[in-house]
């Protein structure tokens, strides 16, 4: 948060500036000066001193030289030789600043968008968009999360599914799966297809429910229910290995999306992925 802060308010350090060590300096004693003023009048805190930072910067600067660029310049190269790029996204669409459950958001765009302000290029350059996500639905922290379970079947997805956050390692809020925040999600993002991942936690429930509307404001679920396949998915490669009733599943999530889900993840292992179609074709 305080770096997105400095970035808005045009104060940060810059990447570039690793190239310059007198201008890096100056950037650093700036930006102590700022926070050491809130720390010491704003919050009665020691102030902190530039030397340390600007040490470690200097010597990442060394390291990190030789791979800085004209990202966007180089990504026109790129694209006018004829070779595939691949943006990858960070965090949940409903995490965005913009598009987000706010304030319960972080500090960035991270709907699909993002990555052409973060990369400088134009929408154009985007030829398909897909969507990951899981079969069932999680949050870390606090905000919105109308299909929560708290209950047995919530700590089972949770036990199931290794859910704690990747970063804070805060255990995640489980739920079902919500179609209406996922047809939103898919929407901003201008989804072209999905990667539906961790199919092999609900291996063990007997009826999977899946939130198809909302009340007004959010504060209940309508859902639909689904018979669960009580026998195990992990490791299948191939779409028709799937029981019955985790196709059916499957199949349902792309009716009520109008997406078509063309990778599966059945594990967590790279090669735990059961491939529907070419996504990148």
């Amino acid at each position: 948060g305080p770096a997105y802060e400095d970035k808005a308010a045009r104060r940060c350090v810059r990447a570039a500036d690793l190239a310059d060590p007198e201008r890096l300096r100056q950037g650093v004693d700036a930006l102590a000066r700022h926070h050491n003023h809130m720390l010491e009048h704003y919050y009665g805190a020691e102030p902190v001193a530039p030397e340390p930072a600007l040490e470690r910067l200097l010597a990442d600067a060394e390291r990190l030289a030789p791979v800085l660029a004209d990202v966007s310049a180089r990504c026109h190269e790129l694209r006018e030789s004829g070779q595939r790029i691949l943006y990858e996204g960070a965090q949940g669409t409903l995490l965005d600043i913009d598009h987000g459950t706010y304030p319960y958001v972080t500090s960035s765009s991270t709907v699909a968008g993002g990555a052409c302000t973060g990369a400088g290029v134009g929408p154009g350059a985007i030829d398909r968009v897909l969507g990951v996500v899981k079969a069932y639905t999680t949050r870390v922290g606090a905000g919105p999360f109308p299909t929560e379970l708290d209950d047995a079947d919530g700590r089972l997805l949770a036990e199931r599914g290794a859910e704690t956050g990747a970063t804070t390692g805060r255990a995640r809020r489980c739920g079902w799966l919500d179609v209406p925040a996922l047809r939103r999600a898919v929407r901003a993002n201008g989804c072209t297809s999905l990667c539906l991942t961790k199919l092999d936690v609900l291996d063990q429930f007997e009826t999977i429910r899946v939130c198809i509307a909302h009340s007004e404001g959010g504060a209940a679920a309508r859902y639909e229910e689904h018979a669960g396949w009580r026998e195990s998915t992990a490791g299948l490669a191939r779409y028709a290995e799937l029981p019955a009733p985790a196709r059916a599943y499957i199949e349902a999530i792309e009716r009520h999306l109008e997406t078509p889900v063309d990778l599966i993840s059945t594990g967590s292992g790279r090669d735990q992925n059961i491939a529907r179609r070419p996504v990148f074709a």
